[in-house]
């Protein structure tokens, strides 16, 4: 096996981080301790420098477990609800969460939010499911990791996660909308044109298709351009790895989770040095809510999952580099997906205007595909002065995107 196995890469990954976690462990357990000693030396900046710099320790490395959504009430027109997070169905590879709101509110349209298999939990959609339940019945795929996911489960493609949306589509029933969000626009568009060609007697209402890669031919982002300079042969050699056999998911060839943040965090590495100075400066000066703020942020974003090899360059070659859903060349199970067969699924597509990973016109291509869709069944969002994130998370998603999203949901709920 050469040195620079990414296999190799992986075990040096794993040894590493078992050596530094009993250190981030001891720090994780001081901070809290050091911030209460604070109410009793309220002056010590040398205490406050402590608390400060195990905070930083105590997120110097990955974890690779589910946070959690905490999503306990939420805000609807007729008053404050409870909200109790429940495991409806599930699969090896996912389990499809639903957030049941208390006192119940009857009518509401069914909405699947379809998380990205990207890297990171379908927490990280934790702001979009808390608007979403202002007038919905909200179900979320929430993706598990697969380097727990034993191989005798079989592997997961591009064709495993269409069947995924397929199959939670056809338990929930009719009446359904879907909403993607990134990565899954591309399969969801696909579950849909697929049902819509079987004639499929629970075709969802509508799809909410938001910041998605549908035709990466247009204006090309620096994402887009970094997945075509290599062919897909170099993806495959110099990052799959295999899951160390100490896991349930042992042997299962994977795109690591700790390879993904590096890329992620290189792209903006001077930003990322600049939050962590910002966050020991907070807590150093006695800002504990500010710095909390910039914690929480990352404790969500280094929470990663390995993806699963096959599907990852699936989606590198079949949606980054050739294009195939765009092409007509899409394909499930050995057939050609057909977006023109959609003709009862509403379509709504968002972009953002500041948007460097999808950029204007790759989602809104859907409208194109979705030739036979009649006019009023089609709309198109472009919100200004948003990235990617801000598409689905944050002041303008909450006060001008979804609006839109929720008056178009029902709209056609009837």
């Amino acid at each position: 096996m050469s040195p620079n196995s990414p296999a190799l890469h992986y075990q040096a990954y794993q040894a590493l981080a078992d050596l530094t976690t009993p250190m981030r462990s001891m720090a994780r357990h001081m901070a809290p301790w050091l911030h209460h000693s604070l109410f009793w030396f309220p002056e010590s900046k040398s205490l406050r420098k402590a608390a400060a710099a195990c905070e930083v320790v105590a997120l110097a490395g990955l974890t690779h477990a589910r946070p959690p959504f905490d999503i306990h009430t939420v805000d609807t027109p007729t008053g404050t609800c409870s909200v109790h997070e429940e495991a409806v169905f599930a699969t090896p590879f996912c389990t499809l969460q639903r957030f049941r709101k208390e006192p119940a509110r009857p009518g509401e349209p069914k909405v699947l939010l379809v998380a990205p298999v990207s890297g990171h939990f379908a927490t990280l959609l934790r702001g979009t499911v808390q608007t979403l339940l202002q007038d919905h019945d909200v179900y979320v795929t929430d993706w598990h990791n697969v380097r727990d996911i034993p191989l005798v489960e079989g592997a997961f493609d591009l064709d495993t996660f269409i069947e995924h949306i397929i199959g939670f589509v056809d338990w929930l029933g009719p009446h359904t909308h879907l909403v993607a969000v990134c990565q899954p626009t591309v399969p969801t568009l696909a579950a849909v044109a697929v049902m819509a060609e079987d004639g499929h007697p629970h075709q969802p209402r509508s799809m909410t298709l938001m910041a998605g890669p549908i035709d990466c031919r247009i204006n090309p982002t620096e994402v887009n351009r970094l997945a075509t300079e290599k062919p897909i042969e170099w993806f495959e050699k110099k990052l799959i790895g295999v899951v160390p056999l100490r896991y349930k998911g042992a042997l299962r060839r994977v795109y690591p989770g700790f390879l993904q943040i590096s890329a992620f965090m290189s792209m903006n590495m001077d930003r990322h040095k600049e939050s962590f100075r910002k966050m020991y400066g907070h807590f150093a000066e006695g800002d504990r809510v500010s710095g909390h703020s910039i914690k929480e942020f990352y404790d969500e974003y280094l929470a990663m999952m390995d993806l699963p090899a096959e599907f990852y360059l699936q989606t590198v070659r079949k949606v980054f580099q050739e294009y195939h859903l765009a092409q007509g060349q899409l394909e499930y199970r050995g057939r050609v997906v057909k977006p023109e067969a959609i003709r009862r699924t509403a379509l709504f597509t968002v972009e953002g205007e500041r948007d460097d990973i999808c950029s204007i016109g790759q989602t809104l291509a859907a409208h194109d595909l979705c030739s036979k869709l009649a006019p009023y069944r089609k709309q198109h969002h472009l919100q200004a002065a948003v990235g990617h994130y801000g598409v689905f998370n944050g002041k303008r998603w909450e006060r001008q995107i979804y609006p839109r999203i929720r008056d178009f949901i029902h709209a056609f709920d009837e």
